[in-house]
């Protein structure tokens, strides 16, 4: 592609109102792979022109001719998904095979197969006691995504606006906007009328307040920093507009006393530095009984060491790079931080692995007897960074779950399923997983507390595209 220099705006691909320009950095290497512009307030509300202008005739389009152009899009991306993983593993460093293909991209697929097939069974309308619920779409949508997932948070807000029947712009993180370039090529390719789907990169200050705050702009939909949500709803807060807000995470992992510790401290480090340790949901702090702790700290430890740290294109590779030069720098500072803190340091630590010189690579780190007040056990670190935390009884480790300002996701271990039920439910987040059970794009996605406000995935994720509207007395 010849258009990362471009902004897709109106159903075409467009010049830049300005001349600022941005290298995107492989983070393997360190070297520049391209090079994007970086759009203006005034590039922000030309795309938003577009949507408003493609609102009215996309909004009114049927059921079917929705389920038409989803189809055709779905056809097309599977055909391009390979082309997409390359460019997520190329700007973020993501595996290519283990990760970035499977995973990555794999997600944007998934979610717009479940957007996909809501639609099929959807009912807009409904009668009760002469009144007519009918529901339709919310209207324009700005869509502001991570670096960290880029096609992934892109397809959880983007899937289910087009099956609703919005129009929207999107801002991909002016660090990983390749593969959201691609995209607006294959919805281009797909059929979809002009002005429905427009992407133009810039910063959040730039481009990103003016997506949150346009007077034309119905709904902001936000993946990212508890800081940045923060300044999205200010902005949008003078037009009362909707917001949806998926933010950080500091997730709980309780290991009971009857699990399977292998099993369940090895499985945990796994997923923790799956991605590198950059997803908000990331199961960071460890709970395992005090009286198992140097058994955890053992397995743990060694679960650790054997993670392949490597390039993005070796097949052997489990966990690539941090994905930017100014993320890499946070990491380490934290990772020192626990050391100044005296957590125990039982695998990995500052720097980069012995055979990586070169790239944003960390090593990936475990710290023992955290306190939950300490900052490693307390803010996000979004990183390769697991702490373990010793409890003595089940009530101390739903409480410590729980005594965080964040609440996205938590994870429970034990061999008895009604007990790991039983304490799921008393976790303050918005999803736990059980005995390591696998995310499920057709439920629901989003946190409570400082993670977050609305739901994303699934129906839920739909419904938060749709207005609800009552006609008294329909006939």
């Amino acid at each position: 592609m010849d258009n990362f220099q471009q902004f897709y705006i109106g159903g075409r691909w467009v010049a830049p109102q300005s001349t600022l320009r941005k290298s995107i950095i492989n983070p393997a290497t360190g070297t520049q792979v391209a090079t994007i512009a970086l759009g203006t307030a005034a590039d922000a509300q030309q795309a938003i022109a577009a949507a408003r202008q493609a609102f009215p005739s996309y909004s009114a389009t049927s059921k079917t001719e929705r389920i038409e152009l989803l189809s055709s899009l779905i056809v097309v991306y599977e055909r391009r998904i390979e082309e997409v993983a390359h460019a997520i593993s190329l700007e973020m460093g993501a595996p290519y095979s283990s990760l970035a293909l499977p995973l990555q991209a794999g997600a944007m697929l998934g979610h717009l197969q479940v957007a996909l097939q809501i639609l099929r069974d959807y009912s807009f309308d409904s009668d009760q006691n002469g009144t007519r619920i009918q529901r339709e779409p919310i209207g324009v949508c700005s869509m502001i995504t991570p670096w960290n997932w880029p096609v992934h948070q892109l397809g959880c807000k983007v899937a289910p606006a087009l099956a609703a029947g919005c129009t929207m712009v999107l801002k991909p993180s002016e660090l990983a906007p390749l593969a959201a370039h691609i995209f607006a090529d294959i919805i281009h390719e797909s059929g979809f009328p002009s002005g429905v789907f427009n992407l133009v990169d810039g910063d959040g200050p730039t481009v990103g307040a003016e997506l949150s705050s346009h007077p034309d702009v119905d709904f902001v939909s936000f993946t990212g920093s508890t800081r940045a949500g923060i300044a999205v709803s200010t902005a949008a807060a003078p037009t009362i507009k909707k917001v949806a807000l998926e933010l950080g995470g500091k997730s709980a992992n309780i290991i009971l006393d009857d699990a399977d510790l292998q099993a369940a401290v090895s499985g945990g480090v796994a997923a923790m530095m799956h991605n590198s340790g950059q997803s908000c949901n990331a199961p960071s702090r460890m709970l395992v009984p005090a009286d198992r702790l140097l058994e955890a700290e053992t397995i743990a430890a060694a679960a650790a060491n054997n993670i392949v740290v490597g390039m993005p294109d070796d097949p052997a590779t489990t966990m690539g790079p941090i994905a930017n030069e100014q993320q890499f720098e946070k990491v380490q500072r934290y990772i020192q931080l626990g050391i100044d803190e005296g957590a125990k340091l039982v695998a990995g630590g500052v720097g980069r692995p012995v055979n990586l010189a070169d790239g944003y690579f960390a090593r990936p780190t475990v710290f023992s007897e955290v306190n939950n007040q300490m900052t490693i056990a307390r803010e996000e670190i979004f990183g390769p960074v697991l702490v373990l935390i010793p409890y003595d009884d089940e009530q101390q480790a739903v409480d410590i779950a729980n005594d965080s300002n964040y609440g996205l996701s938590g994870y429970v271990a034990s061999a008895d399923s009604a007990r790991a039920n039983r304490i799921a439910s008393q976790l303050r987040t918005g999803n736990v997983h059980i005995n390591g059970a696998a995310p499920d794009f057709t439920a629901t996605f989003g946190g409570y507390k400082q993670s977050g406000l609305g739901r994303e995935w699934g129906q839920h994720g739909f419904e938060e595209y749709l207005e609800i509207k009552s006609m008294f007395g329909y006939q």
